[in-house]
């Protein structure tokens, strides 16, 4: 009797685990070198996966349920162990249960700034971090690829095993996705969906997870690359270059008595338009001059032989020729306003060799419009 009960105590009759930690993805059950007896009981709860390992081959894996472990429910162990006619005599296992529930909040970061590559600025450097849910849905990949042999493997060691691998699988997704920087930057959980379905086919094959969700909850690029995009934003509020600059001007009307140089020239411009319009409605009042029509001083110019515009208009009627510098002083604007202006249609010149030549008519018809 005493032999039978010590025979008794060698044996494993019943196996189950129950885990009350919230932070264990795999767990190896304890069997204290003993073995597990013919009609052994299994027990696999909720959220539970139980995978046996003969001899470091993967056995049978048993989803949630209650089983009494025989031949006829075990058959790929039957199979490594080579019973050919069931067994009868206890045998000896090692039980994995792994949790299959959904494991949330867990943060990724690049330790190192990724390399983008962006149609708008080139090559990018640009750190990254967010949070990511998932859940296992392949135990023996599972256990091969992430766990291996560890009897507890708990979340925090995922974490630190994971995390290189997560951001690895980002970079490339990014990569193969053609996201903008811009949007990176910009569009954190829209971009965080597009790139899920990137990674989620590379973790499901490589090792055995699920990603639920990917969220990016911060992309930096660097200080020179944030001053461009503030030039594009700026760029995209300011709209149509054409009704900036006549913006502009209606501000400097409002302010007659204004010091500025952009109301000054504005009053100035304005004036001359409508004194050339009074003299063209009527036929020339005042007679052929004499000599030629000097035109009117530029802003923080004087009139001298050293102006390198062309000569103004003759008596024989020829157009005078303004340079865009010449335009630029006048409205009040920069010198690369008028040439975008110029290039845009809004404003008709002709290009004389490597520069633009605007016309006094084109700059009324253009102040008119």
């Amino acid at each position: 009797m005493g032999l039978m009960n010590f025979i008794k105590g060698e044996l494993i009759e019943i196996i189950e685990w129950t885990d009350d930690s919230r932070d264990t993805l795999s767990f190896r059950w304890p069997d204290e070198d003993k073995q597990i007896k013919n009609g052994a009981q299994l027990i696999v709860r909720e959220s539970q996966v139980a995978q046996f390992v003969y001899l470091g081959q993967f056995g049978d894996t048993f989803a949630p349920g209650k089983y009494t472990l025989t031949t006829d429910n075990i058959p790929v162990l039957t199979t490594l162990k080579g019973w050919k006619y069931g067994f009868s005599t206890p045998f000896k296992a090692d039980v994995y249960y792994v949790s299959t529930r959904l494991f949330t909040g867990n943060k990724w970061g690049t330790s190192n700034p990724v390399m983008m590559r962006d149609n708008d600025f080139g090559i990018v450097r640009a750190r990254a971090f967010g949070i990511y849910d998932f859940r296992i849905t392949d135990p023996k990949l599972f256990l091969k690829e992430v766990a291996g042999s560890d009897q507890h493997f708990r979340l925090d060691e995922f974490a630190d095993t994971m995390r290189s691998r997560i951001v690895s699988l980002f970079s490339e997704a990014l990569a193969h996705s053609k996201i903008p920087v811009l949007d990176v930057a910009a569009r954190y959980s829209e971009v965080g969906a597009a790139l899920l379905p990137l990674i989620n086919p590379v973790t499901t094959a490589k090792y055995g997870l699920e990603l639920t969700s990917f969220v990016l909850e911060n992309v930096s690029v660097p200080p020179e690359v944030e001053q461009a995009i503030d030039k594009r934003s700026s760029m995209a509020a300011v709209g149509n270059l054409n009704d900036f600059v006549k913006f502009q001007m209606g501000q400097g009307m409002t302010q007659p008595g204004g010091t500025s140089a952009g109301g000054f020239a504005t009053e100035m411009a304005v004036g001359m338009a409508m004194a050339q319009q009074m003299m063209q409605q009527q036929g020339g009042i005042l007679g052929p001059q004499t000599t030629p029509g000097v035109p009117p001083p530029l802003l923080g110019q004087t009139n001298t032989p050293a102006s390198t515009s062309p000569p103004p208009s003759a008596a024989g009627g020829q157009p005078e020729l303004l340079s865009p510098g010449d335009v630029a002083n006048t409205l009040g604007v920069s010198e690369g306003d008028v040439i975008a202006t110029i290039e845009a249609g809004d404003l008709k010149a002709k290009k004389i060799g490597s520069t633009w030549r605007v016309t006094r008519a084109a700059l009324d018809e253009f102040l008119k419009a």
